[in-house]
């Protein structure tokens, strides 16, 4: 098919490369002429795994082309998705604006039948508004669709969400938009849901919230086995064993961030309070989230008590790992916390340096690795999981510090190893002096 992407950010971008890829003809369209001539030139914006190399293959092979105009997508696409950013407003609304001006640019070039599909996360009843707009501002008498398809790319694992995912999901209100878009999607051999625009715009919210809850319900038991004794992974591993639970999202930590959570959480409740629901559970989450940076604070604190004038090495700055992407991330609470204490900051991260560079404003020493990072500090903080902290050396890191303190935000080290190698290792409703049995 011939497909049109207004939007190349991380949705937009992924979803036009792995819809090239499948043989589709795809024009990916951005207003930013800079970011339009990089991509022409094989200069990727985001980190992806695999994203660089594959839209190379499929802009080599002229199934990928890039754009400035609308309506050039517009003319020449059937399928027009709209993957644009709907960033979050003061109140946790999000903002539509772009989604509007897209929508009325395609009303004004549109001269025969084209389906326009929402592909970014967008509140319920969107759907209703976008064909409005382009009713109003369309010149003559043309037929469109307007359908549904949220995404589900977990960034670090985006193409592989994209080629294998569990579920396709499609809000339309015709038989031909349910046509298109199963035939679109065929390829893929996955479950289609197909339903109608507003409960599939309420899907992608629902799954979102849903799975924040997951996090912050681990994230507060974490609390309780730090206070009695317990241990959170072993709790998380024993209800994760039930398959009506499941293990996924059970892992404690300093909590979630990113561009999706707490943008869709915060949105969700709005969507809520606007339909006269007072959606109580999910303002709890939101609140477990905040207090798990404060929670793991505390931590460094009683780990070295006066943090003014002392250096502190950081390792991870990405809210995931595998991503650059540190929209939200909980290294820059925990870091700008530091820096208000008066701690010296030295940081690494595999990915997220040269974003990280513009938000922290030179704040903090940027090192080479996590050797440097080290260096003459107080403790090292592990704040994002990536596999490289995982087989770290931990004879070097203990010769780089001046005490040998790990605080682990990911708990992604055993406690009892970590002490057998003489470190004092705080984690996160873990034990550290459990007798093995």
């Amino acid at each position: 098919m011939d497909i049109g992407i207004i939007g190349t950010g991380y949705v937009g971008l992924v979803s036009g490369v792995c819809l090239a890829n499948l043989g589709n003809k795809v024009t990916c369209v951005d207003n930013d002429r800079k970011k339009i001539s990089d991509l022409k030139k094989g200069i990727i914006p985001i980190y992806e795994p695999g994203l660089k190399e594959l839209a190379a293959i499929n802009y080599k092979k002229k199934r990928l082309n890039f754009s400035t105009s609308i309506k050039e997508a517009v003319t020449d696409s059937e399928v027009i998705f709209i993957a644009v950013g709907t960033p979050s407003l003061p109140n946790g609304e999000a903002d539509l604006t772009a989604i509007e001006v897209v929508a009325r640019n395609i009303a004004i070039n549109l001269k025969k039948y084209r389906l326009i599909v929402e592909k970014s996360t967008v509140p319920v009843e969107t759907g209703n508004w976008v064909k409005r707009t382009i009713s109003a501002y369309i010149k003559g008498k043309v037929n469109f669709d307007v359908a549904s398809n949220p995404e589900f790319l977990r960034e670090g694992q985006a193409i592989n969400d994209f080629m294998h995912p569990d579920r396709i999901v499609i809000g339309v209100e015709s038989r031909k938009a349910k046509e298109i878009l199963t035939s679109l999607y065929k390829p893929l051999k996955a479950p289609i849901v197909v339903t109608d625009i507003k409960s599939a715009e309420l899907i992608k919210h629902a799954s979102n919230s849903f799975l924040a809850t997951k996090v912050s319900f681990i994230n507060a038991l974490s609390r309780i086995c730090d206070k009695v004794g317990g241990d959170v992974s072993e709790v998380a591993y024993g209800m994760g064993l039930d398959k009506r639970i499941g293990k996924a999202f059970l892992n404690a930590g300093i909590g979630y961030g990113g561009s999706c959570f707490p943008k869709d959480l915060d949105a969700f409740i709005h969507i809520s309070e606007k339909s006269t629901y007072d959606f109580q559970l999910l303002k709890a989450v939101r609140q477990i989230n905040e207090e798990q940076k404060a929670f793991f604070f505390n931590k460094i604190k009683e780990a070295i008590w006066i943090l003014k004038g002392k250096s502190i090495a950081v390792l991870g700055l990405s809210f995931k790992p595998n991503t650059d992407d540190i929209r939200n991330a909980p290294s820059l609470d925990i870091i700008n916390n530091l820096l208000a204490e008066g701690a010296k900051i030295r940081v690494y991260d595999p990915q997220s340096m040269r974003k990280a560079k513009e938000a922290l404003n030179n704040k903090v020493t940027f090192c080479k690795d996590p050797y440097e990072a080290c260096q003459g500090c107080e403790c090292v903080l592990v704040i994002t999981e990536w596999s490289e902290f995982k087989e770290i050396d931990f004879a070097k890191i203990k010769k780089a510090l001046k005490r040998p303190i790990v605080i682990d935000g990911r708990n992604i080290y055993e406690p009892q190893k970590m002490k057998k190698m003489g470190f004092h290792y705080v984690a996160i409703g873990r034990r550290g002096d459990k007798k093995v049995i």
